[in-house]
C-alpha cells in the first residue's frame, strides 16, 4: 500500500510541474524500518509565485502554486481519520518531521532555503471541535500544512484525457481506463442526473 501511496503523490506532483526526489527505495529488514523515519519526498517548484498571505493550513491544488519546496511525509492509512485520538496515539507520524531527520534532508536544499513541511493523509476529522484539534496538533508537531489523498485523486482523475496513452505510468494509464468506461463520472453531472425511481408495484 505504501508504495501505492507514493506513486499517488508522486504523480500529482509532477502533474502540477513540481520536481520530485525520493528519499528512499529500498526497505529494511528490521523490525522497525528506519525509513519510516525519513521524508519520503523532497519537491521543488521551479515556477513558484510568493503570495503574502500564508497558506491554508488543508491544501486544495489552487494553492500549490505558492508552494516553492517542500519535504513531504505521506501517510496512506487510508481507511482512518486523523482525529485527536489517532494523532495521540501514533507517534511514528511526526518522526519524519523531528528536528535532526528535518535538518538532514533540507541540507540537499540548502541552509537558506525556505522550507514547507507537508504531510499527505487521508482525511481530518469532520466535525469543527475534533478538526480543529487535529489541526492544533499537526501544527504542534511542525506541521506546515496537509493535502488530503481526495483532493489528490479528484485532481488526477479531472486531469487525466482518456485519448492520451500513459504508457510509462501504470497509475494514470489505470486512471484513464476506468475514465474511459466512464467509472468516473464529474460531480457536476451528478447534480443534475435525473434520480430513477423504481417501478412501481401493481
Amino acid at each position: 500500500m505504501a508504495a501505492v501511496s507514493e506513486t499517488i503523490v508522486r504523480e500529482y506532483f509532477e502533474l502540477h510541474g513540481f520536481f520530485v526526489r525520493q528519499q528512499r527505495k529500498f526497505i529494511s529488514r528490521a523490525r522497525r524500518d528506519p525509513g519510516d523515519d525519513e521524508i519520503d519526498f523532497l519537491v521543488l517548484n521551479p515556477l513558484a509565485e510568493p503570495r503574502p498571505e500564508p497558506l491554508p493550513f488543508v491544501l486544495a491544488s489552487a494553492n500549490l502554486h505558492a508552494v516553492a519546496r517542500a519535504l513531504v511525509v505521506v501517510k496512506g492509512w487510508h481507511t482512518d481519520t486523523f482525529g485527536p485520538g489517532v494523532l495521540a496515539n501514533a507517534p511514528e507520524i511526526f518522526r519524519a518531521l523531528e528536528p535532526s531527520v528535518f535538518k538532514q534532508a533540507s541540507r540537499l536544499f540548502g541552509s537558506d532555503a525556505r522550507l514547507s513541511r507537508l504531510l499527505v493523509m487521508p482525511a481530518l476529522p469532520s466535525t469543527d471541535e475534533a478538526r480543529r484539534q487535529s489541526i492544533e496538533m499537526l501544527r504542534a508537531k511542525g506541521v506546515d500544512a496537509v493535502i488530503p489523498f481526495r483532493t489528490m485523486l479528484a485532481d488526477l482523475i479531472e486531469q487525466i484525457d482518456i485519448n492520451r496513452n500513459y504508457q510509462k505510468s501504470d497509475l494514470l494509464q489505470i486512471i484513464r481506463i476506468l475514465k474511459n468506461y466512464e467509472f468516473f463520472r464529474g460531480p457536476q453531472l451528478e447534480l443534475f442526473r435525473t434520480r430513477r425511481h423504481p417501478p412501481k408495484q401493481p
